[in-house]
């Protein structure tokens, strides 16, 4: 059985928790305007985006997991 991707958002390539109704599409909630997909590749967690090269090159300002690309069609 193949697991489901989860969303990333398209402005801030975030992953968005899994929505609490099974076909739900979940909102970003620093991004709330922005377009959610599950065609993303790459993955990163950020813990300290002070101390982080990868943070700063993702323009990432707040501990999460991260998607490194995110596709919008």
């Amino acid at each position: 059985m193949m697991a489901k991707n989860p969303f990333a958002c398209a402005e801030c390539s975030i992953i968005l928790p899994d929505p609490e109704k099974k076909n739900d599409i979940p909102q970003c909630n620093r991004c709330p305007s922005a377009q959610v997909t599950t065609d993303w590749q790459g993955y990163v967690i950020i813990m300290d985006p002070e101390r982080s090269e990868i943070a700063k090159r993702l323009n990432v300002d707040r501990p999460g997991k991260y998607a490194l690309k995110v596709n919008i069609r």
